[in-house]
């Protein structure tokens, strides 16, 4: 699909727009509660399906649907992004009021990474085949680990870039408000804020390889993709708040995701086959039904456990006395 530079202008410029607005709803760094978050997740998915409506007028129903496949998958895969976050605000115990602002600049820093991953990927695909191979066996293998992943992850403050940055750049271990930097003593120092901001843009480009991977295994249609990853990502931050505190009832969505990883690199992998590229109806269907089991599964066996579920899910809204 071939888009002229007036059109990825008027993009940019409407998703520009989209976040200018969301930062001036939320600029007194006030605890977003459910029903606000409810309210603009609504809107975000609203203007997501609203802009897979105007690709279908615009462009037809194919490639509205191949949108809608791509946007969807993406949905899925923030859930498990959400849950990463909710472990990364705990550990650091970020107040409430400031876990916006770290996901809006999380959010801005996710789409200028997975625009450029989304041009690497879509240009290796397009000019050698055999990365399609290499793309699939990728995502087999991550499907793999994520349906039988185990706990003990790396802390957030151990992680690498986290760890780099601290040597680079002078910081703080306590929070100064909102601010990502201050000064002490004349020195100007980055606060605990800017090294949670630090550890979910490192946590996202981990994120970006799975995400990107999957969605070019439906598409490898640059403006498409980046799309589909815009609006996913434009609601991600309602999404947080919305679902931080039922997480821990998707005890099954992993496998959920698992499967959808992995039919994305076996659909990739057959692109480059005799049997070729599945339909996107077909696609659609499976991403559908695998998202609707999973959490429906998910649901049904945490039915009984809800005070259990509330015990241990993440706090949402910790104090930095925490």
């Amino acid at each position: 699909m071939s888009v002229s530079w007036w059109v990825w202008a008027i993009l940019i410029v409407a998703v520009a727009v989209m976040l200018s607005i969301d930062l001036f709803f939320h600029r007194d760094n006030h605890v977003i509660g459910f029903r606000e978050a409810a309210v603009w997740s609504s809107i975000w998915i609203a203007a997501g399906v609203a802009f897979g409506g105007i690709l279908w007028v615009w462009q037809g129903g194919e490639v509205a649907g191949t949108y809608f496949a791509g946007y969807l998958i993406e949905k899925a895969l923030s859930i498990d992004n959400v849950f990463i976050f909710a472990l990364i605000f705990g550990y650091f115990a970020v107040p409430a009021a400031f876990q916006h602002k770290v996901l809006f600049w999380g959010v801005i820093g996710a789409l200028v990474f997975r625009m450029v991953f989304i041009i690497v990927g879509a240009e290796l695909l397009e000019s050698f085949f055999w990365t399609a191979y290499l793309f699939g066996a990728f995502l087999i293998f991550t499907g793999y680990k994520m349906a039988f992943r185990r706990g003990g992850e790396t802390p957030p403050d151990r992680n690498l870039v986290v760890r780099i940055v601290r040597r680079i750049i002078p910081t703080d271990s306590a929070y100064h408000g909102d601010r990502f930097f201050t000064r002490i003593n004349g020195t100007r120092v980055a606060t605990l804020l800017f090294v949670v901001l630090i550890a979910v843009e490192a946590t996202d480009l981990i994120f970006a390889l799975d995400s990107v991977a999957t969605i070019l295994a439906i598409t490898t249609s640059t403006f498409i993709v980046w799309t589909a990853n815009a609006f996913a990502l434009l609601g991600l931050r309602s999404l947080y708040f919305c679902l931080a505190g039922l997480l821990r009832r998707f005890v099954h969505l992993h496998y959920g995701l698992a499967v959808l990883l992995a039919f994305a690199g076996v659909k990739l992998i057959l692109s480059e086959t005799p049997v070729g590229k599945l339909p996107i109806p077909a696609t659609l269907g499976v991403i559908v039904a695998t998202i609707t089991v999973s959490i429906g599964w998910s649901l049904h066996s945490t039915r009984g456990n809800t005070s259990a579920a509330a015990e241990n899910r993440p706090e949402v809204g910790a104090s930095a006395d925490a």
